[in-house]
């Protein structure tokens, strides 16, 4: 069996951009956006329980950053279906060496790539288009007692959004700055 996807590792250790392989001919094109037999190694034991599907409509919206807290914490494989993103990773392992350090990439429905969010990080984006689509495939239900989140625009952070932030949800914004008594996530 032919692999449909390169498993690109990033700076940060554990986060990972799939590049699909897309079969197509003038008709269009099939692209395979996961296969449990192929992402094995990189889901660790774990399926995929749940799946959503996000509409964005405006342009410099960000949507963001989030996690869950064990024993919840998840794994997830986002894809841009519809449009461009800036979608941004932030490691908070414990004693991790890239603790806060971020990692992004432009997702578009054109250059066909996943990104693997371990457990441990918050994920979240910012639309680079108007009415952008994204598919999350996660490895742990939506659990709100252990839910987490950092504020956007925290500067022990201190995330480049490409654009000017012109939307974020009200309860994105209430997010709290990161505290010093923070250690991180264990895991």
């Amino acid at each position: 069996m032919s692999l449909q996807f390169d498993i690109q590792p990033t700076k940060i250790e554990g986060l990972v951009l799939l590049q699909r392989k897309p079969l197509g001919d003038k008709r269009g094109y099939l692209e395979r956006l996961f296969c449990q037999w192929e992402l094995m190694p990189l889901l660790k034991g774990k399926n995929i329980v749940q799946i959503n599907h996000t509409v964005t409509y405006n342009e410099g919206t960000v949507r963001g950053l989030h996690f869950q807290y064990p024993p919840h914490a998840e794994t997830k494989f986002v894809s841009c279906i519809r449009g461009k993103v800036f979608d941004v990773a932030v490691d908070l392992r414990e004693g991790s060496s890239t603790f806060l350090q971020y990692h992004a990439v432009t997702l578009t429905e054109e250059n066909s790539r996943t990104f693997l969010i371990p457990e441990g990080f918050a994920h979240g984006f910012q639309t680079l288009s108007k009415n952008c689509e994204m598919l999350y495939f996660h490895t742990e239900t939506y659990h709100p007692d252990s839910e987490g989140a950092l504020n956007a625009t925290d500067t022990h952070i201190n995330i480049k959004w490409p654009l000017e932030i012109t939307e974020r949800s009200e309860r994105d914004q209430s997010h709290s700055i990161i505290s010093s008594s923070f250690k991180g996530i264990r895991l």
